[in-house]
């Protein structure tokens, strides 16, 4: 076996060229702007803090993720050959399982650095020191590439017999699992755990977190002072929310004959739009950011 075929959205013959047109807008818009975030906060000594550093980072990831999951989406679309070699598939499950457990870890890392900002602010400079965050941003990375390439051998390893045409836009774990005539239960617990270590508990931490900075954030009696620290934490939380939306929005979504088809377009806005919009959350609603490009602009 050679080829897979993917069909993630082949029964739209009619809308193929506006979907090409679609996705390399998305694509070209989140690269640039995810690039342009990186040099900014290279560039402005200001933007050298803990928050920016992280935000750094999950550009980086964020370009990773896209350009791992919309490009040969993008080749499918312009020249209607929907063939992926294994090695490409494989390829393309580790780099985008790689990047997707790294915004997460990443997101929840941020979810830390913003609690000790508002709820221990005399122990900020202390705690998150940079050999802190460094190493955070380390274990981000290292902890993603290791379970990533686990995950990628042990799919590697399945046997493709029944059929090679893959009902989504991309390949990923759970569709290549499925996909599988190989028993795959005892993998399929493994995901289960997977799911729970590495999507369930970073989303309780975050969640934990903003808790636990709503609560400070309503014991200051000064409305102003609630009002920045608050502010310091739209940017953070916009992104949380548009990241873990869609995947409730799918897991939450009731079963139909169309649930394929809606599916793979709610996948596709997911992968797509959300590090597109990453950059804009935190330029547009961040006033250090702002000024900090008007500084350069002044140069």
């Amino acid at each position: 076996m050679t080829n897979f075929y993917i069909l993630g959205f082949s029964n739209l013959n009619t809308e193929q060229i506006l979907l090409s047109v679609g996705i390399m807008i998305m694509y070209l818009l989140t690269i640039v702007g995810n690039l342009v975030i990186t040099m900014v906060i290279g560039l402005v000594p200001n933007l050298h803090t803990p928050m920016y550093f992280f935000l750094c980072n999950l550009s980086v990831v964020d370009v990773i993720y896209v350009s791992s999951s919309l490009l040969k989406l993008l080749s499918i679309t312009i020249t209607q050959d929907n063939r992926i070699s294994f090695a490409g598939c494989i390829s393309q499950l580790y780099f985008f399982s790689f990047s997707g457990i790294c915004d997460i870890l990443v997101l929840t890392s941020m979810a830390g650095d913003r609690y000790v900002a508002i709820c221990k602010p005399l122990q900020y400079t202390l705690i998150m020191n940079r050999r802190v965050c460094a190493t955070i941003s380390a274990l981000c990375w290292i902890v993603s590439a290791g379970n990533s390439l686990l995950l990628t051998l042990l799919t590697s390893g399945l046997e493709f017999c029944n059929s090679h045409e893959i009902s989504h836009f991309l390949c990923d774990l759970k569709t290549m699992t499925a996909l599988s005539s190989s028993d795959t239960t005892s993998r399929e617990i493994f995901l289960l755990i997977e799911d729970i270590i590495f999507a369930f508990v970073p989303f309780s931490l975050t969640v934990a977190s903003y808790y636990q900075i709503i609560s400070t954030i309503l014991k200051i009696r000064s409305s102003e002072t609630q009002f920045k620290a608050f502010s310091s934490c739209t940017s953070h939380l916009t992104a949380v929310i548009l990241f873990y939306g869609p995947i409730l929005i799918l897991n939450m979504k009731p079963e139909s004959e169309h649930s394929k088809e809606q599916d793979n377009l709610i996948s596709l806005l997911y992968v797509a739009a959300v590090p597109m919009l990453n950059p804009f959350v935190y330029s547009l609603r961040n006033k250090d950011v702002l000024d900090a490009v008007r500084k350069l602009n002044a140069r």
